[in-house]
């Protein structure tokens, strides 16, 4: 190649490398403005949900106004804004807080929030898959309540709750209401005292076809997943739970503390 050309060509290399670098630093900023702007959002920071001018958020925040439009691109992405004319940009969506520093159900958790209703659509014996009767410490094979639930907030889809449990302290839930009250409310009247304790894990999955039809999410939109294990008070296991969230309708948080 002549050196002439090879020279020439240095300055637009530059240049493109340059644009991309821009391009990549003005992603960043949108998301971290979109990131600032949601927690205002949940918090209710904004009265009667309307966002303010995209100039104002672009002076309030020190941001241009391209970074400021592609964060609230984000937003409505997430199906959390949208934009309407003569009014602007205003929040469609409610997110509701369940915190992870308690043990409690669901109503109890959501209960400021409105009414938990459920959907049962499963209830009965099956045999524990090995997993489950692993982590249930029970035998191979052993029999356990199955119980999955249509969780509704005052009418919408919120989580989709499948629950094992040992046929010993399930099984009398047969004859409870499981329509209308949390199984750690029915589990504590049977035991006659408080549960003890629980193991969480949670992330995020994609919803499979099933989940999303009865949560009425697209089908592929990521869930959250709560994995969660509760024990009584002398550590024996009585409800394993896989708990699928609609993550546009629930937010998860908790306090913790550092120990040294």
């Amino acid at each position: 190649m002549p050196a002439e050309a090879t020279s020439a060509s240095l300055p637009a290399a530059a240049a493109a490398v340059a644009a991309a670098r821009r391009r990549r630093l003005r992603a960043d900023r949108a998301r971290q403005l979109a990131d600032l702007l949601r927690h205002q959002i949940l918090t209710g920071a904004f009265p009667a949900g309307v966002l303010p001018l995209e100039d104002v958020i672009a002076a309030d925040y020190r941001a241009s106004r391209n970074t400021v439009r592609q964060a609230m691109d984000l937003l409505r992405g997430e199906r959390l804004v949208e934009r309407q004319p003569g009014v602007g940009t205003v929040v469609v969506a409610e997110k509701f807080p369940h915190g992870l520093d308690r043990l409690q159900g669901l109503a109890e958790t959501l209960r400021e929030h409105g009414r938990v209703t459920n959907e049962v659509r499963t209830v009965g014996p099956v045999t524990a898959p090995g997993p489950v009767a692993h982590r249930l410490g029970l035998p191979e094979h052993a029999d356990v309540l199955c119980i999955e639930r249509l969780r509704r907030l005052n009418g919408l889809p919120l989580s989709l709750d499948l629950s094992y449990l040992p046929l010993d302290i399930g099984g009398p839930l047969l004859d409870c209401d499981l329509e209308n009250t949390d199984v750690f409310r029915l589990l504590e009247s049977l035991t006659g005292g408080p549960l003890g304790h629980a193991e969480i894990t949670l992330e995020a999955v994609n919803a499979d076809a099933h989940s999303a039809a009865v949560l009425q999410a697209p089908r592929g939109a990521a869930v959250l997943m709560l994995e969660r294990l509760t024990c009584l008070p002398d550590g024996r296991p009585v409800d394993l739970e896989f708990i699928r969230f609609r993550g546009d309708r629930i937010t998860m948080s908790g306090l913790l503390r550092r120990s040294l």
